[in-house]
């Protein structure tokens, strides 16, 4: 297990990058409180429009330079002095960026390193044409490539603006107050009208409404809250007036850290260019024999100039990551937030999938059906006592039984803990109380009786020793869990397996209704990581979806952890991979699909870059691109450059957000106040890397 877990963390990010959330709202280089962020801080957008500036005044003095060589051939003297001067103003960039790549190896630096020797071989040829316009090619190039990832400020910008305004907080003696959302705290009361956006994470307190939730999980179909309900910080509230309590503000709230993930995920390195940075030090060397090679056998300046030129390997270094960067923008346009690139490829790789039951397959929105005490017990203590034990957690179960019980008749307990896998206990008057699966109570040394025959989870009370009784729940089938189960076993994966820790008659239920052919109950967490373990020793590449506490070290475990985002526990949506920012299971389809063609899409832009680059090199070699060889392959390198910018754009195209967009929606009533549920915790690592999709589709089409 260490292995495999070992493995898992070489693509995580490191712990302190996703609790360093970046606030809401943006301060310091992202701009002033209440005021809209800038794309570039002031140095960067000095940086770029000097080196564009430079860029555009060589190019004007190369013009002069050939017109004269053009039509006045006596003067050519004068001609290369214009040409010289060019080429003296674009090698300051030239050179600095060589420089910096010295410093801070790394496969793009190889580029600024081979334009610079090009550069200084020019400058000792006396080729003063060729020593200006190459490094302006290149140059225009990077700037076009710089452009091509403002898109991720751009979309960060984009986000943080569904937030960036005031709100009416409600005080406590009935006077309403505009404040900007960056100055809400959590506990403030606020009052939200229609077509206003939710500032922070809350739950609603008073009234209903449908809230358009697009702009966080994908769906199109507005969702109902009522009293109890949760409202997300960046959905928009549609046509009711509602009061809603503040659990979770600025970088705590889910678009907080939606929006760290966003930013963190574009620093992750996919597999691939891992390699390639690997070996970036044997390839610098390889060029440079190869270019000395070429001179030395032919003594063609431009040839060996081109070779240099040529070898840059721009498209290669950009073949993965901005596949990714389109894949991670298009998964979160689905709901589907993903911690690293590298998660992408994985799951192309997953040949079967393990599914928790309670909250997973099932909504997870528990209901009490009856009480069933022993012999001689009231079973509205037995309700009373299993209600007030629940209010301490976040379990489905236990958030049921506190349903069932207003909270002013729930009993004051003492040091109430919460045993994961087993249930909840407590103290009351100095007795013990417990509330949890029969596994607890043998634990607690406690005798039971056989459960009741039902059709549903069940769960036991005690006190002081004494078992009292049982809690009958009821629990919904998620309306897509059929339909993700056949999506799935469509795309190849037939080896779907249901872990719980629910009882074995209840768990195969809903596995005959949805087709799954093997089951494992009664299941405490660590079997059910053992049982993932199994799965990986079997030569599978399991993918584990899950919510709660009792399946976090299954998703950490599994190839691919998949956490229900909207409803999972803090510690579940930190151990996953993935988060699915609504409950839609058939969005784990879309997940694979979208893998497989990115996948497919990065072999072929590697395929682009290595051909481009072999294809380049060895003609520069060959003297077939001529005397103004090393023009024709700065030229060349940047189109290969754009090719593989605009494959990778294509992924863009892939739309997957209307898929069961008619089809009916898990109902489930609301029985009173559930634990906020941060959905994005998960986020503490994707997608800034969603940002730069958009911007890749910018600097091809632009």
């Amino acid at each position: 297990m260490s292995a495999n877990l070992q493995d898992r963390d070489r693509d995580r990010y490191d712990p302190t990058c996703c609790t360093s959330v970046v606030p809401l709202p943006l301060t310091d280089r992202e701009g002033q409180e209440g005021k809209p962020a800038m794309l570039l801080d002031r140095t960067e957008r000095m940086i770029l429009g000097s080196r564009l500036t430079v860029a555009l005044a060589a190019l004007c003095l190369v013009a002069i330079a050939g017109g004269m060589r053009l039509f006045l051939p006596g003067e050519r003297g004068i001609s290369e002095l214009v040409a010289g001067a060019g080429a003296a103003l674009v090698a300051i960039p030239v050179f600095i960026e060589a420089w910096q790549s010295l410093r801070h190896p790394s496969l793009h630096g190889i580029t600024d390193r081979l334009v610079a020797l090009a550069l200084i071989a020019a400058w000792a040829t006396g080729d003063l044409m060729t020593a200006a316009f190459l490094p302006i090619v290149m140059t225009l190039g990077h700037v076009l490539e710089e452009r091509s990832m403002l898109g991720s400020h751009e979309a960060v910008r984009a986000l943080t603006q569904l937030t960036a305004a005031d709100s009416r907080r409600l005080l406590s003696d009935g006077r309403v107050e505009m404040v900007p959302n960056s100055q809400l705290h959590v506990g403030d009361l606020i009052e939200l009208r229609a077509g206003e956006r939710v500032p922070a994470d809350g739950t609603v307190e008073r009234g209903t409404s449908s809230l358009d939730m697009a702009s966080l999980t994908g769906e199109s179909v507005p969702v109902e809250v009522g009293e109890g309900g949760h409202a997300l910080a960046g959905a928009m509230n549609i046509d009711g007036l509602l009061q809603v309590r503040l659990t979770r503000v600025g970088a705590e709230s889910t678009l907080g850290r939606i929006i760290a993930l966003m930013r963190d995920a574009e620093f992750a390195k996919p597999p691939v260019t891992r390699l390639l940075d690997k070996y970036a030090g044997q390839y610098m060397t390889l060029v440079l024999l190869v270019a000395g090679g070429v001179w030395l056998m032919t003594g063609n300046t431009p040839a060996m100039l081109a070779v240099l030129v040529a070898s840059c390997p721009c498209a290669l270094v950009l073949a993965a990551p901005s596949t990714a960067v389109a894949a991670i923008a298009v998964a979160a346009r689905h709901g589907i937030l993903i911690k690293g690139s590298a998660f992408l490829e994985h799951l192309a790789d997953v040949s079967s999938v393990i599914f928790d039951k309670t909250g997973t397959l099932t909504t997870g929105q528990l209901r009490v059906a009856g009480v069933h005490p022993v012999a001689d017990v009231d079973a509205d203590l037995v309700r009373r006592i299993g209600g007030s034990l629940g209010a301490g957690s976040n379990h489905p179960l236990s958030r049921a039984a506190a349903a069932a019980v207003p909270a002013d008749e729930r009993l004051p307990l003492q040091d109430t803990r919460e045993l994961g896998g087993f249930g909840v206990t407590g103290e009351l008057d100095g007795a013990q109380v417990a509330l949890g699966r029969t596994d607890l109570f043998t634990r607690l040394g406690i005798v039971t009786p056989e459960p009741p025959a039902h059709n549903g989870p069940i769960a036991g009370v005690s006190r002081d020793g004494q078992f009292l009784g049982w809690l009958l729940f009821y629990d919904q089938l998620r309306s897509s869990a059929a339909e993700a189960v056949r999506d799935l076993k469509g795309l190849g994966i037939e080896h779907i397996v249901l872990l719980t820790g629910d009882r074995a008659a209840v768990a195969q239920q809903v596995a005959d209704e949805i087709h799954i052919d093997e089951v494992c109950a009664e299941m405490l967490p660590e079997q059910k990581m053992d049982r993932v373990m199994q799965e990986i020793k079997a030569g599978r590449r399991p993918m584990v979806v899950g919510d709660g506490i009792n399946d976090s070290l299954a998703l950490r475990a599994g190839a691919v952890g998949v956490a229900m985002g909207t409803q999972g526990a803090d510690v579940a949506l930190a151990s996953a991979d993935l988060a699915l920012m609504s409950n839609d299971l058939r969005r784990l389809g879309t997940c694979i699909r979208l893998s497989r063609q990115c996948r497919r899409t990065i072999y072929v832009n590697v395929a682009i870059g290595l051909g481009f680059t072999f294809g380049l090199t060895v003609l520069a070699a060959a003297g077939v691109l001529g005397v103004e060889a090393p023009i024709i392959a700065a030229l060349l390198h940047n189109l290969a450059t754009f090719i593989g910018l605009g494959n990778a754009g294509r992924l863009l195209l892939f739309d997957e957000t209307q898929v069961g967009a008619g089809a009916p929606q898990d109902v489930v009533p609301q029985a009173g106040p559930a634990a906020p549920s941060p959905a994005a915790h998960v986020a503490a690592s994707v997608a800034g890397v969603a940002a730069h999709a958009q911007a890749l589709t910018r600097s091809v089409t632009a």
